[in-house]
């Protein structure tokens, strides 16, 4: 076989698939051997190493690549970032003898906890200079900076280096470029890195820096890295970050074959750590490339014209009819319309709730709302593509945070309010299916209880006996009984740890299988919510005992709760446990619905697909936010300012790269959902306008004409 193959194609264009065939085929040329036991060293067989840019990719493929595995070759499958990190560890002892550190085990930071220790380092510093101005927030001054050592690190630049490239790359004397202010996030970053590596601790751009910096180029580890593959499949390496050029370049001068795929209309992650003009430069160590030229969906004859038009062509080039227009003036017209048009065609039959997708530059909670109970009061599932919503948006995880309160003492004087416990009294006392006859509390009772019943306490609050209530006979035998098993499950338990004091996370899943669970199904989501807030909390104590370890002043329990609590309530933790889906990749029978960056990230397809919103400005941005300053980290920065008219260009190439991609993943038909007014009353100015003034428009019967006459311009 060939040692390296480099295969380049635009979407759905067979890359995958090629892939699969030369992973077979190296199987294939492969000598076959049966495996002593217990098998010599010499005879085990090298792992496969297998890359993804996400994990829904990764584990798609890995199921594809393991049908064709035969038991003597085992796969290793990774993301980059996962295989970057899981070195790091497993090369700890080999990092600490480097860098002269204390020998511990790290652990690894999530962003949210990275986010809230840092900016407890940081916040004396950052007081003392005052120089947060303006619109500038604590919070996005220190988002910011730990962005560029994560930027810095997958791109292979050394820390101590961003303060120069951010003034090489200062286009004007703004707020962010100013000298005094790029020394600060210098020196604080030197700060954090010293801070993490005494205690052990690992953020992802401290990962990539480690890799980067100590564990790549180190001929021990070197050694070892072309010891264990045998060969490299890496799919979609235009979303790869910097640093994995210099892995895979090293596993090919080493003779170890590879097989790349690289969408040129891709490039998802540019601007969050990814480098695809730099991953392009793999193909140059490659032996045999392959441009595959098959355009599939609509992308054949909608591509081009498209493109011409946004960019703005001075003649309007003929829409086909596959494209047609969703037109309202308010936006809340526009969600019932498209909820309508939707409805319609797959009660006439005409397609399949699964075939169908509703895209989105970004969607707010009215709009998924809105679609949701619409489509569903008709019938129809809609199932959210990758849905992130904060942690704290659950009523269970709010629930158990308020009981948190009530066990531990000195939580009463910000934590605690009515109406959260009102909220914990009816979450906590619903009956389970088995309890039939059961009535929990409802939110009026509970709220006349957690007014008359609930004692403000500093240090101890309590939910005393609903007697205390004088008109606690109006409440119902029931709801009493509830109430005070409620109340006397807190007494004990409280009681219990006077005694013997156990952890929050022993608290909460009592709780959760005292109040919550009963043997019954939980929805899924309500599920994935419960075990991401505990594998948050296990999270957050582990590095809370790792500091009580290298702290001199250790803090007390109550006040980690309360900064545990706090941390949730600040909405910057998502419900999104592993595995994100429960069974398979979508709902049978159900609209997906999802945003731009989503869906492309995740590389799906549909029959139909309906822009919403597709005359808003955020279509050009993808509904992804770039990381400030990115531009300067990408390894072919020239070293120059990042000039207007450069960024204009940047755009204009994404745009198109966007539409292309999009347009290649719709079979049949295209709908523009569009209102003349955004979410916020002001009119939509978007670089779609020009197709939406195109295309042919539905008639009010939401039933659309082929042979509908074509609107003149």
């Amino acid at each position: 076989m060939t040692n390296s193959i480099w295969i380049q194609g635009i979407t759905r264009s067979g890359k995958t698939t090629r892939l699969v065939e030369e992973f077979r085929r190296w199987l294939r040329e492969q000598p076959r051997f049966v495996l002593p036991s217990p098998p010599p060293q010499q005879n085990i067989a090298p792992t496969l190493l297998i890359f993804a840019a996400n994990d829904d990719n990764r584990r798609e493929l890995t199921d594809r690549l393991q049908q064709e595995a035969q038991p003597q070759f085992p796969l290793l499958s990774k993301t980059p970032l996962g295989f970057i990190s899981d070195e790091v560890l497993l090369f700890w002892p080999l990092l600490f003898q480097k860098l002269n550190l204390k020998a511990q085990f790290p652990l690894r930071l999530r962003p949210e906890t990275e986010q809230e220790f840092a900016t407890q380092l940081w916040r004396p510093r950052l007081e003392a200079e005052n120089l947060l101005q303006g619109e500038i927030t604590e919070y996005r001054f220190v988002r910011q900076t730990l962005d560029l050592m994560q930027l810095a690190g997958a791109g292979g630049i050394p820390c101590q280096d961003i303060p120069k490239i951010l003034q090489m790359g200062a286009v004007e004397q703004s707020w962010e470029y100013n000298p005094e202010v790029t020394q600060l996030r210098g020196e604080l970053l030197q700060q954090w890195r010293q801070w993490c590596l005494e205690r052990g601790l690992l953020s992802y751009g401290l990962i990539y820096e480690l890799y980067g910096q100590y564990l790549l180029h180190d001929s021990t580890y070197q050694h070892h890295l072309k010891q264990r593959y045998a060969a490299v499949f890496a799919d979609d390496l235009d979303d790869y970050p910097g640093l994995a050029k210099s892995l895979l370049e090293f596993l090919l001068q080493e003779g170890i074959t590879g097989v790349f795929t690289y969408n040129p209309n891709g490039k998802i992650r540019l601007g969050l750590n990814a480098d695809p003009d730099a991953m392009l430069r793999v193909a140059d160590a490659c032996e045999v490339v392959e441009e595959l030229t098959p355009v599939r969906g609509l992308a054949a004859e909608l591509a081009n014209p498209v493109v011409e038009l946004v960019q703005g062509a001075v003649t309007l080039p003929p829409i086909p009819s596959s494209v047609r227009l969703v037109p309202e003036i308010s936006r809340a017209a526009l969600l019932r319309k498209t909820a309508d048009t939707i409805a319609k065609a797959v009660h006439q039959g005409k397609i399949a709730p699964e075939e169908i997708v509703i895209i989105a530059p970004g969607l707010d909670a009215i709009a998924r709302y809105t679609l949701t109970e619409i489509l569903a009061e008709r019938g129809i599932t809609v199932d959210p593509l990758n849905e992130q919503r904060p942690l704290i948006s659950s009523p269970l995880v709010r629930a158990l945070l308020t009981l948190l309160c009530f066990l531990y003492p000195h939580l009463g004087r910000f934590l605690l309010q009515r109406d959260a416990i009102a909220e914990m009294l009816v979450i906590l006392s619903q009956p389970t299916p088995e309890e039939n006859n059961s009535t929990g509390i409802d939110p009026v009772r509970a709220g006349l209880l957690a007014d008359h019943c609930y004692y403000f306490d500093l240090d101890h609050p309590q939910l005393l006996p609903g007697k205390r209530y004088p008109r606690w006979d109006r409440l119902g035998y029931k709801v009493m009984a509830v109430y005070e098993e409620i109340r006397q499950w807190i007494e004990e338990t409280k009681a219990k740890q006077q005694e013997q004091p156990v952890t929050p996370m022993i608290l909460l899943n009592q709780a959760i299988e005292r109040f919550l669970w009963n043997g019954s199904n939980l929805p899924y989501s309500q599920v994935s919510a419960l075990r991401e807030l505990m594998e948050t909390a296990q999270h957050f104590w582990q590095v809370d005992r790792r500091l009580r370890q290298n702290e001199k002043t250790a803090r007390s329990q109550t006040d980690t709760i309360a900064q545990f609590i706090q941390l949730l309530r600040r909405g910057t933790i998502t419900a999104n446990a592993y595995p994100v889906r429960p069974w398979g990749t979508t709902q049978p029978n159900a609209v997906t619905l999802t945003t731009i960056f989503q869906y492309r990230s995740l590389r799906r397809s549909h029959k139909w697909h309906f822009w919403l919103d597709a005359g808003s400005v955020l279509w050009e941005k993808s509904g992804a936010a770039k990381l400030f300053a990115y531009e300067l980290f990408l390894q072919d920065w020239p070293g120059f300012p990042i000039m207007p008219e450069d960024q204009i260009k940047r755009d204009e190439e994404h745009l198109e790269r966007l539409l292309r991609d999009l347009l290649g993943r719709v079979e049949e038909r295209l709908y523009l959902c569009h209102s003349d007014l955004a979410v916020n009353g002001v009119e939509q100015t978007g670089r779609l306008l020009s197709l939406v003034h195109g295309a042919l428009p539905i008639f009010d019967d939401s039933t659309p004409t082929e042979n509908a006459p074509t609107p003149t311009s």
